[in-house]
């Protein structure tokens, strides 16, 4: 049955993160069984309430905090393991944890028999090594903790299961509190002895630092500051300013702790008899010179032999009681110049031996070094006896053959004495978690368990754990809440939902490709873009076969042709000739029409059949050269044409040379089309002028125009001035009038100049008088008579007139009528007609259900084309 306490949820290093974005559970751990889904919603905030009252104080979760929520972490997913067993702890089994370092937990059994067995073995070899009563040695033995190897004496082996705070005996197992936890606050002193207790709920691990205030002063004292209680010891990164061990200099290091380091002042100093300085540092001011002391004693007589030394001398050491070299004989009252006699008697000082005396006779200076005094010695391991001088060592050339304290390595020193050494060698067996040996000297018994921890974390390595070494196999990676860091390669990268850190490989992407074909279509299959490297697989056990990994990333498949079903034209680009083609088939095809792309000449288009235009396609032809000539239209506007073949651009400037005559009529002039047709309006009439008068007749009388050429009409025709001959109707009368007076007068008489003939232009202004009525009747039937003969003259030309036209009426009636010939000839075209679009009609009619046909299979093509790529897809 899984705990309620396996889904606590960890917080890492801030007590109130914000909200991460939503994650993808499609790669969440399957625990299996887990019937408990509830477990994180009701648990979600045990692990705040258990560090609340310690964030109430200190603000922040510092490093303090590490052991407790490896703990929290471990008894998540279920990784909490003895190291002696290497069995997975449960909630209900009863533990110790150690409380020196390492603060492992174990199974309370395990502990036990752990404990005895290594006080039991310390018990023995003390017994066998020191000459001790076996009841002390094992009231003394000690035992290690199977992890840190901390000592703890055998009275402190565990008998009863408590808490980790120790207040509470049995404590019961509630799913409501931390597994092993009485659930009260911890109140364990805290370390430093700073008087304060563990504000934390009873909890495993190390309590953390003091989170209290407190005021302190700095390492050197002189700045005071409210600090925490744990992390009260600081620095104020001012010079220390305390006097040094010489009495003289301050310290110059910064605020430190512990004393300060000697002074390194360097200085001329004397020794202590004052006869050499030297520069030294001031640390090392009081020194020996090396020179003997050659101080006069207070006998006078002799020197001091002492070394360089400080003080005085004292009194000389031959004066009062004097004895002999060996100390039997006392004389006094000598003086201290005097020599000491010897005594004669046998010296019978102590040899450096110990065992026997200096048999000379009493002597000055040492005694012998070497005790010569022949012995029966007998070698360490006793079999081999033998005399020989004192001095000398007695050993024999046999290996000790007894077994050490491990009982797997003989001693095999030469000739032993029975204290056998302890084994030296490693150890070196395999250990229960087969991944390591024992490091620990050669050794009795089962061999200490593998005191390394190892760290299971999630593939991003923010949540871990650690579990005993060679349980690691048996335990599922830690749940990370994070998302996961692996950074998608694909297109669409800031589109995929962002899922939780996992193992392995990432899900891949079931979004559809829609990357843009150059075409401008886009691919409809499921995105195939490149995949990122794969997170290395967490195994829960050993695979028999060897598993690959892959740690470069994948490269993706490019898309598949465009599948897409379009309408291309021709290679001419002819409308109305298209035909529905894949997008990704770049074949070509000729409707068997004409061209029509303009010609090289601009003008003109090519009437070859559809073909490819040049530089288009390989196989290309170009279109037809134009051999026309040149139709454009010149600029300016001229009526010549070009006399080049039709060509591109613009046509060369007209060089032809055109005629035109002066306003008046009087002079030709010679131009060139270009630069005539180039001028204004204005400039054409400019040049055209011949500069002469204008010679034209005024259309009100018979008289020139005065003027200079010019063009359009005369302006001044109703103002001539030159004179005119009047006359009567008789021509009898006559006078010479001014022009301008002529053509007022006939302006009264209500007629205008210009209707009157020229040859009779001032005839009749001036009436006839009695002289002139005669001559009217004679010239009244003259006039009659001309025009009798007249009419006579132009009778017989009105006959030959009428002739002429009938003749050509009877010539267009006779061409009218047809024969009966020309009318069965104009009946058989017409049933020619009739037949030859009947014809036309049955082949069209033909033609378009075979086109129809052709139609409906081609259609079919394409749609079975569409089920092969959907089925691709």
């Amino acid at each position: 049955m899984t705990s309620p306490w396996n889904k606590i949820h960890i917080h890492h290093s801030h007590p109130s993160p914000s909200p991460p974005p939503p994650l993808s559970d499609s790669d969440s751990d399957d625990c299996g069984g887990d019937s408990s889904s509830s477990a994180p919603l009701r648990h979600s905030d045990l692990s705040d309430s258990i560090f609340k009252p310690y964030l109430e104080l200190s603000g922040h979760s510092g490093a303090d905090l590490s052991k407790i929520q490896s703990f929290l972490t471990s008894s998540s997913a279920g990784a909490l393991s003895c190291l002696i067993c290497l069995e997975r702890i449960k909630p209900s089994d009863p533990t110790w944890s150690c409380s020196s370092l390492c603060f492992a937990v174990f199974h309370l059994f395990c502990i036990q028999s752990w404990a005895r067995q290594a006080s039991d073995l310390a018990a023995a070899r003390a017994a066998t090594r020191l000459p001790i009563s076996p009841a002390t040695a094992s009231a003394s033995a000690l035992w290690n903790c199977p992890k840190c190897r901390s000592e703890y004496p055998k009275s402190h082996i565990p008998k009863t299961y408590f808490c980790f705070c120790g207040k509470i005996e049995n404590p019961p197992n509630d799913p409501w509190i931390l597994p092993h936890s009485c659930g009260e606050v911890c109140g364990r002193p805290l370390k430093h002895s700073c008087g304060h207790h563990c504000l934390l709920l009873c909890h495993p691990g190390p309590c953390p630092s003091c989170p209290k205030l407190v005021k302190v002063r700095c390492f050197c004292g002189c700045l005071e500051d409210v600090r925490r209680c744990g992390f009260k010891e600081f620095s104020c990164n001012k010079p220390c300013s305390k006097f040094l061990d010489c009495g003289v200099h301050r310290c110059i290091e910064l605020c430190h702790p512990g004393a300060c380091p000697p002074c390194r002042t360097r200085g001329v100093h004397a020794c202590q008899c004052a006869k050499v300085k030297e520069e030294r540092e001031c640390c090392d001011r009081v020194f020996q010179c090396g020179n003997p002391c050659e101080k006069r004693l207070g006998c006078g007589k002799h020197v001091c032999e002492r070394g360089c030394h400080s003080g005085k001398c004292g009194e000389c050491p031959l004066k009062g009681k004097r004895t002999c070299p060996c100390g039997k004989r006392v004389y006094e009252g000598m003086p201290c110049d005097a020599p000491v006699q010897l005594c004669g008697a046998t010296c019978d000082k102590m040899l450096p031996c110990g065992y026997h005396r200096c048999p000379e006779r009493c002597h000055r200076g040492q005694c012998v070094e070497t005790c010569r005094v022949v012995v029966k010695k007998s070698c360490r391991c006793g079999s081999l006896k033998k005399d020989v001088p004192c001095y000398q060592d007695l050993a024999c050339e046999r290996k000790c053959q007894r077994m050490r304290d491990c009982g797997r390595h003989a001693c095999k020193r030469r000739c032993c004495d029975g204290d056998c050494p302890p084994c030296s060698e490693i150890c070196g067996r395999k250990l229960r978690c087969k991944n390591h040996k024992c490091p620990s000297p050669c050794h009795r018994g089962p061999c200490a368990p593998c005191p390394i921890m190892v760290t299971i974390s999630c593939a991003c390595g923010e949540t871990r754990f650690e579990v005993p070494c060679g349980t690691e196999m048996d335990n599922k990676p830690p749940r990370c809440p994070k998302p996961c860091p692996i950074t998608p390669l694909c297109r669409h990268a800031s589109n995929i939902k962002p899922h939780k850190c996992h193992y392995g490989a990432c899900h891949p992407c079931r979004l559809p490709c829609a990357k843009e074909y150059q075409c401008g279509h886009t691919c409809k299959l499921r995105c195939h873009g490149a995949k990122p490297p794969p997170n290395p697989e967490f195994t829960l056990k050993p695979k028999k076969k060897k598993i690959i990994q892959q740690s470069e990333s994948v490269p993706g498949t490019p898309c598949p042709p465009c599948p897409e079903l379009v309408w291309r034209s021709c290679v001419g680009k002819h409308i109305g000739a298209e035909r529905m083609m894949v997008c990704s088939d770049k074949s070509q095809f000729s409707c068997e029409n004409l061209c029509g792309n303009p010609v090289p000449c601009g003008n003109h288009y090519c009437t070859k059949t559809c073909h490819a235009l040049e530089n288009q396609l390989q196989g290309s032809q170009p279109c037809e050269d134009c051999y026309l000539s040149c139709q454009k239209e010149r600029e300016p506007a001229c009526p010549h044409h070009c006399p080049r073949r039709c060509h591109p651009g613009d046509c060369p400037p007209c060089k032809v040379l055109i005629k035109r005559s002066c306003h008046c009529g009087a002079m030709v002039h010679v131009f060139e089309c270009l630069y005539y047709n180039s001028l204004s309006a204005k400039g054409q009439e400019t040049v055209r002028s011949c500069g002469g008068p204008c010679h034209r007749k005024l259309p009100n009388c018979t008289h020139l125009c005065p003027e200079t050429c010019h063009s359009g009409q005369c302006t001044n025709a109703e103002k001539c001035c030159k004179k005119v001959t009047v006359r009567c109707k008789c021509h009898t009368l006559k006078k010479e009038w001014v022009c301008q007076d002529v053509q007022a007068a006939y302006h009264l008489a209500g007629c205008h100049p210009r209707d009157i003939p020229k040859n009779q232009f001032g005839i009749g202004l001036i009436p006839c008088n009695s002289d002139c009525n005669s001559k009217v009747q004679v010239v009244e039937s003259e006039q009659q008579l001309r025009k009798t003969r007249v009419t006579e003259v132009q009778e017989p030309d009105v006959e030959k007139s009428v002739r002429k036209r009938r003749k050509r009426r009877e010539q267009v009636l006779e061409s009218k009528e047809t024969s009966k010939l020309q009318k069965i000839i104009s009946r058989m075209k017409r049933l020619l007609l009739f037949v030859f679009i009947l014809v036309i009609l049955l082949a069209a009619t033909y033609y378009g259900y075979k086109g129809l046909l052709w139609l409906n299979d081609w259609m079919n093509e394409v749609d079975e084309r569409r089920q092969r790529y959907s089925r691709i897809k």
